[in-house]
C-alpha cells in the first residue's frame, strides 16, 4: 500500500498530461519542494533511464531514480536507488470524457537510507501528504490553461 495516493481530474488529453508530467525538467514548475530535475546521461526518457531530483525539505538532498515502467500516455514508475529518501512512485492516468479529459491519480511512498530512515516518518511524509494536492492543483492550473 502506497504512502500517499491522490488523484485529480484534468481538462486535458491524456497524451498532453503524460508528455508533460514525465518530463524530469517540469517538476519544478509544480511541485513545491523540486529544485531541480535532470535526465541523465544522453539517453531518451524510457525504462532504464535515470533521473536525477533534487529537493528542499527543510535541507537540500538529491535523489537518483530509475524508470522501471513507461507505457504512454497510461503510466509511469519511477523508483528510487540513490540517496537518504528513495521516493517509489507510480503515475496513471484514465481518459475521461471519451479522452478529452483525464484522471492522473499519483502513488507515492519512501524507502530510508541512513539519516532518510529517521527524516521519512518525521519529515517527508508528513510534508508530502500536505505538498501532495496542492501540487496536483498547480499541475491542473498549469496544463489548464496552456501554459504547461
Amino acid at each position: 500500500m502506497s504512502a500517499i495516493k491522490e488523484s485529480v481530474e484534468i481538462d486535458c488529453r491524456p497524451e498532453e498530461v503524460f508528455s508533460y508530467v514525465t518530463v524530469p525538467s517540469h517538476l519544478p514548475e509544480w511541485q513545491e519542494s523540486a529544485v531541480s530535475a535532470r535526465l541523465v546521461g544522453d539517453v531518451p526518457l524510457g525504462v532504464g533511464s535515470k533521473i536525477e531530483v533534487t529537493r528542499r525539505m527543510g535541507r537540500e538532498f538529491t535523489t537518483t531514480l530509475e524508470v522501471t515502467e513507461f507505457d504512454p500516455p497510461r503510466s509511469w514508475h519511477y523508483h528510487g536507488i540513490e540517496g537518504p529518501v528513495r521516493p517509489d512512485v507510480h503515475g496513471t492516468i484514465e481518459p475521461l470524457d471519451d479522452g478529452r479529459r483525464s484522471r492522473l491519480t499519483l502513488d507515492i511512498d519512501y524507502e530510508g537510507h541512513g539519516l532518510g530512515r529517521a527524516l521519512i516518518p518525521m519529515a517527508v511524509r508528513p510534508r508530502a501528504r500536505k505538498e501532495f494536492p496542492r501540487n496536483e492543483q498547480t499541475l491542473k492550473s498549469l496544463l489548464e490553461s496552456g501554459t504547461g
